[in-house]
C-alpha cells in the first residue's frame, strides 16, 4: 500500500493503517485467465501479503511482495512467514529489468494521492514487467453517491485534485477518472485487453465499486531511423 516518495501519508501506513484488514479482493478466474501459475509475479504495494499469501495458495509459484510499509511488512511476515516479503521505500526496486511475467497493483494507487507518485509506480512496473507479461491493477474510480461527491469537493481545493479525500483516522486516499488510470498504463507502454467492474468493500466499512484493468506490457518502440519495421 505504500508510495515510491517519502509523503505526509506514509506516516499513516507506519500506524493506524498497518492495523487494517485489506478488502479489496482479487478474481482468480480473471488471473488464471491471463496469468499463469508457472508465472514470476510481483506484488506490489503488498500490505501484510493478503494477496501474496493468496497467490500463493493458488499455486503460483514464484510471488514476491513488496510494500514501503516496515510496519506492514513485518506484520506479514508475522501473519504468513515464508512468504517473500520485501521492504523497500523507494525506486528503483531491487530487480533487474523484465525480472517479472505479471505484477499486481490492488488498491495501491488509491493510497497515492499525487499524480506524480502515481506515475513513478506505474513506470517502475513498465520496467519489471518483461514485453508481454501482464499487470493486473484494480482500483477505486470517482464514485457518484453523494457522500463521496461531498468529501471529493470538501478536499479538492486542498489537494488540488477532485477524488482525493480524508479519512476521520488520518488516511489520505484518491479515487480516478477511469480516464487516468487507462492513460496512466498506456503512457507507461501498457495495453489494456480487459476491463471489469464490480462492488467491493472499503477500508472504512462502505462499499464502492472498483475498476479492474488486466494490461499487457507492450515492447518499446524502436528509435526512429532505426529501420525496425
Amino acid at each position: 500500500m505504500g508510495m515510491p516518495s517519502p509523503h505526509a501519508t506514509d506516516g499513516f501506513w507506519e500506524t493506524t493503517g498497518a492495523a487494517k484488514t485489506f478488502t479489496h479482493p482479487i478474481d482468480p478466474g480473471l488471473l488464471a485467465e491471463f496469468v499463469p501459475r508457472s508465472a514470476r509475479v510481483l506484488d506490489y504495494g503488498c500490505g501484510y501479503g493478503r494477496l501474496t499469501a493468496e497467490l500463493t495458495g493458488l499455486g503460483y509459484g514464484a510471488v514476491r511482495g513488496v510494500d514501503r510499509s516496515a510496519a506492514l511488512i513485518a506484520r506479514g511476515r508475522r501473519e504468513h512467514p515464508g512468504l517473500a516479503l520485501l521492504r523497500w521505500a523507494g525506486f528503483p526496486l531491487p530487480f533487474a529489468d523484465r525480472s517479472f511475467d505479471a505484477a499486481l497493483l490492488f488498491a495501491v494507487l488509491t493510497c497515492v494521492p499525487d499524480d506524480a507518485g502515481q506515475r513513478a509506480i506505474v513506470g517502475e512496473l513498465a520496467r519489471l514487467v518483461r514485453p508481454g507479461g501482464m499487470l493486473y491493477m484494480s482500483d477505486v474510480p470517482l464514485q457518484d453517491d453523494p457522500f463521496n461527491r461531498e468529501r471529493y469537493g470538501r478536499f479538492a481545493a486542498r489537494y488540488g485534485t477532485y477524488g482525493v479525500f480524508e479519512t476521520e483516522d488520518g488516511g489520505v486516499f484518491r479515487h480516478h477518472a477511469p480516464e487516468w488510470l487507462r492513460g496512466l498504463l498506456r503512457a507507461a507502454g501498457f495495453t489494456g485487453l480487459r476491463e471489469c467492474r464490480a462492488t467491493v468493500p472499503t477500508l472504512d466499512g462502505r462499499t464502492a465499486e472498483r475498476l479492474q484493468i488486466m494490461a499487457r506490457r507492450e515492447p518499446a518502440a524502436p528509435p526512429e531511423g532505426s529501420g525496425a519495421g
